[in-house]
């Protein structure tokens, strides 16, 4: 996973949040090969299968996580230093736009993180449905 997030322009951000979440989006693809059916229950161990998926779910939560969250301190950062500035120029027009565009901005990303909430838990939610038989979620 990259670990370099292109905060500035949303839209390419997004894109690079939904190439991130690639995992959680095929999670019944991810399940349904993990998982052994019936008939090969004895020649996979779907314990190690399932901790295995477990921990790319893990890595892959707390990758946007971060990535989200840096994202979020660089605009506000930016949002704080427009905002003085249109304090010292409240006639910018061009100011007082670029302003509002990253408020707008700063908006999206943290209404990411409710996003990341839901898609956690629904991640999470059939992960447990189908792997309750291998795997103990205490850690979850």
């Amino acid at each position: 996973m990259s670990c370099k997030y292109e905060c500035a322009d949303f839209s390419q951000f997004q894109e690079q949040l939904k190439k991130m979440r690639d995992l959680d989006d095929k999670i019944i693809y991810a399940l349904n090969t993990t998982i052994p059916t019936e008939s090969f229950k004895g020649q996979v161990d779907a314990e190690a299968k399932c901790r295995d998926l477990h921990g790319q779910l893990e890595s892959g939560y707390s990758h946007r996580q971060e990535a989200i969250k840096k994202c979020i301190v660089v605009c506000a950062d930016t949002v704080k230093t427009l905002k003085d500035k249109r304090e010292e120029n409240k006639d910018d027009v061009a100011l007082n736009k670029q302003f509002k565009t990253e408020q707008r901005k700063l908006r999206l990303l943290q209404s990411e993180l409710s996003v990341e909430d839901i898609i956690r838990e629904r991640t999470q939610k059939t992960f447990r449905e189908r792997c309750r038989l291998f795997f103990r979620f205490d850690s979850l």
